[in-house]
């Protein structure tokens, strides 16, 4: 059963609900759940970046002993270039890994947020429940994962066309980006109220424009070297700002959308 979101809250675009995420986050009672996230991130973060430098160093060990000594002056072009296309390649994949590892304690943020925000406490149960509905909140990652995959791998095939991809491919990656950073985390709110994936990307599509607006905030962000570290319980945070102004009323009062 699929459900009609609510009407636009007036004047509040997608960009305005990602930047509130900032100021939620140092909200009292939220802090705890901001943190534990986050130094997991950093410090898994940390130690991929340790091993990595540790590789490319021997790389170019073995490259020192293959070029002449003529060419030695490319290390100080090469080293700087390798090391950014590697971070910037890292901060993308281990954003994906972190919301897998994640998942349960941003599910347990967006709830503070909804509660802060409402002032009414939602029946989630004790922690041990959380644990056992580990299992479903990873299969819900899993559905993400599915349904991101394939979509992915054609747009990506876009940049092997000469034309298109000098001209829509970028554009058309953006677009797809933006899609599914509004999907990653407007979904953690929509899942602790346990509505359906295929209901929750319904939602969004009812308010296109807002949802695009955020996920293309969020890309954007996320590719700001530091600040992608906070970008995750922002989102979050603004997400879950989103689904109170503009889903929460009517998941409550549901009304069944034309198939």
């Amino acid at each position: 059963m699929t459900q009609k979101s609510s009407s636009p809250s007036q004047g509040k675009s997608g960009v305005n609900y990602f930047l509130d995420g900032f100021g939620l986050i140092k909200r009292k009672g939220l802090r705890t759940f901001v943190f534990i996230p986050l130094m997991i991130n950093l410090v898994l973060f940390a130690a991929v970046i340790y091993v990595a430098i540790g590789q490319l160093d021997v790389l170019f060990t073995w490259m020192n002993a293959q070029l002449p000594e003529y060419l030695s002056w490319l290390n100080f072009l090469l080293w700087p270039l390798a090391v950014t296309t590697m971070l910037v390649m890292l901060a993308f994949v281990f954003s994906s890994v972190m919301n897998w590892l994640a998942a349960p304690f941003n599910g347990l943020l967006a709830e503070k947020v909804e509660q802060l925000l409402t002032g009414k406490p939602m029946n989630t149960g004790s922690g041990m429940d959380v644990v056992k509905d580990l299992p479903r909140i990873l299969g819900r990652e899993w559905i993400k994962l599915k349904y991101y995959l394939p979509r992915a791998l054609v747009f990506l095939l876009l940049f092997l066309v000469p034309m298109v991809g000098q001209t829509l491919a970028p554009i058309l990656w953006f677009l797809f980006s933006a899609w599914m950073m509004a999907i990653q985390y407007c979904d953690y709110p929509f899942d602790n109220h346990k509505v359906s994936f295929k209901d929750m990307r319904f939602a969004l599509n009812q308010t296109r424009g807002t949802s695009f607006t955020f996920g293309a905030t969020v890309t954007l962000f996320s590719m700001i070297p530091v600040v992608n570290f906070i970008v995750m319980p922002v989102a979050i945070c603004g997400a879950t700002a989103m689904w109170v102004d503009k889903y929460r009323e009517a998941y409550r009062n549901p009304v069944v959308s034309p198939e």
